[in-house]
């Protein structure tokens, strides 16, 4: 789990591959679709789907000539799971800090 859980890491790591994520989570599109939104070339983009294929972030289904993209949730789930536990952490922090300056007052 922690090498499926630094590939999803590195591969958001990225902003390109950041908005790619955030387009395919508004559902499935095409790569040339997905392609247009950026100033960059069909072959960097193409690089960009292959890094977040191989961290399990997304399914690529070919039609025919036409290559189909739809955003996987689990691995995204696998850093909620892990970033919960830091979130809980700085929340019993907070709350201590809270109690502490309602105290001095």
């Amino acid at each position: 789990m922690a090498a499926a859980l630094d590939r999803s890491f590195a591969a958001l790591s990225d902003p390109t591959r950041r908005a790619i994520v955030s387009r395919l989570a508004r559902g499935p599109a095409r790569v040339t679709d997905v392609a247009a939104r950026f100033p960059i070339t069909l072959n960097a983009v193409s690089k960009h789907l292959k890094v977040l294929e191989r961290a399990g972030l997304l399914r690529r289904r070919r039609a025919g000539r036409e290559h189909h993209l739809e955003l996987r949730a689990a691995p995204l789930r696998e850093i909620a799971r892990w970033t919960s536990r830091y979130e809980r952490f700085w929340n019993e922090k907070l709350d201590a800090l809270g109690a502490f300056l309602e105290e001095e007052n």
